[in-house]
């Protein structure tokens, strides 16, 4: 009788919940407030404390467990084992527990306060010149950082940390950014190989946040020299930045100023694809341009990504690209998938906010020399 009426109960919990999640949307200072910087904090160092020592993803058993559940509901409905009626209440009864912990664990932070207005930017649209601008600047450190790691310009970067010690370096870089921006601070790390590596191969995603587990995954088959970013990217999600252009550049801080050179470089090439395919979009003969300012063995690099990608090319990975798409904008992010495009309009507002910053090689409060980081 009381699983009876649990199941009844919880589909019409599961309208109540999408109707308050769209008016809490609403109030992005209340949930900056009270949320994200009130019980949020909390909620993530339990899960992360829970399972962040554990050297296994947690969050992938999870999902696993979910989609063998998904599986044989599938079957016993096909074999007639279960009523039509039944699997719907059933499906409805564990949507509405999986909306609450995604909302309560992580998700309400779609609706906080942009990043942009915590640090004052006020640049809203920015020129195809200051584009430019943007691009050749991190062309040309990019340049800088990977003759710097290999001596030569047309050798390929080759990382030479496993991922396990790459997971235990991050932290640093966090450590260098947060005195500037105490907001960032960054506790209890629960960083892991993700369990299905293929299958994110096969969708283009390169690391998760696993919102169920506090734990970030990162796709081990991808191309190294983007593995610092990605796992600084995601650390981003867990201290509850959830727009992936604020994640993509809190990611850049983290990384372009951690102390070692291969986050460093990780960073900058990362923001400077960003900006040039950006430029892509705008002007092409541009585009074209800058792409030939790049050293050779970065070319070398990009190649490689190019080659992965073609390898796990498939006919789904557009319909995975578009249900989620569907899921940013669904949580405010309007630009939706573009959303990762959208840290160029954060990085034109931080070099603008301190010319200098583009030679710094420390802190960016810290103006040094003229030597690129």
């Amino acid at each position: 009788m009381k699983k009876i009426k649990l199941r009844t109960i919880l589909p019409g919990f599961l309208f109540v919940q999408l109707l308050l999640i769209q008016l809490m949307s609403t109030f992005p200072v209340a949930i900056e407030t009270y949320y994200s910087n009130g019980i949020y904090p909390y909620i993530s160092q339990l899960w992360r404390g829970l399972f962040g020592w554990i050297p296994f993803s947690i969050g992938d058993l999870f999902l696993f467990g979910l989609v063998l559940l998904i599986l044989r509901t599938i079957y016993r409905l096909i074999s007639k084992r279960i009523s039509l009626k039944n699997t719907l209440l059933n499906t409805m009864s564990w949507a509405s527990v999986l909306v609450f912990f995604f909302y309560f664990n992580w998700g309400f932070n779609y609706f906080r306060v942009p990043l942009s207005e915590k640090l004052n930017f006020t640049i809203t649209e920015y020129s195809t010149q200051e584009l430019e601008q943007l691009s050749q600047r991190l062309i040309q450190q990019t340049n800088h950082l990977q003759v710097k790691l290999t001596g030569r310009d047309s050798l390929k970067v080759i990382v030479p940390y496993s991922y396990d010690e790459l997971y235990a370096m991050a932290p640093k870089g966090y450590r260098n950014i947060v005195a500037h921006y105490p907001f960032l601070d960054y506790q209890t790390p629960a960083i892991k190989n993700s369990l299905m590596s293929t299958f994110q191969s096969y969708i283009g995603v390169g690391g998760y946040l696993n919102p169920l587990s506090g734990e970030a995954h990162i796709n081990i088959n991808g191309v190294k020299t983007s593995a610092p970013n990605t796992i600084s990217h995601e650390m981003a999600h867990q201290i509850g930045y959830a727009a992936e252009n604020e994640a993509d550049f809190i990611g850049f801080l983290a990384s372009t100023h951690h102390p070692d050179t291969y986050f460093k470089y990780s960073g900058y090439k990362n923001a400077m694809l960003r900006s040039v395919f950006e430029m892509r979009r705008r002007d092409t003969l541009v585009f074209k341009h800058l792409i030939a300012q790049l050293n050779p063995g970065i070319k070398k690099d990009l190649k490689d990504n190019q080659t992965f990608r073609l390898r796990y090319k498939n006919p789904f990975e557009p319909y995975v690209k578009k249900g989620y798409n569907l899921f940013l904008k669904s949580n405010k992010q309007k630009d939706g998938i573009h959303s990762y495009n959208r840290m160029v309009l954060l990085l034109i507002n931080y070099y603008a906010e301190n010319e200098a910053r583009a030679h710094e090689e420390g802190l960016p409060y810290k103006k040094e020399s003229n030597e690129h980081p």
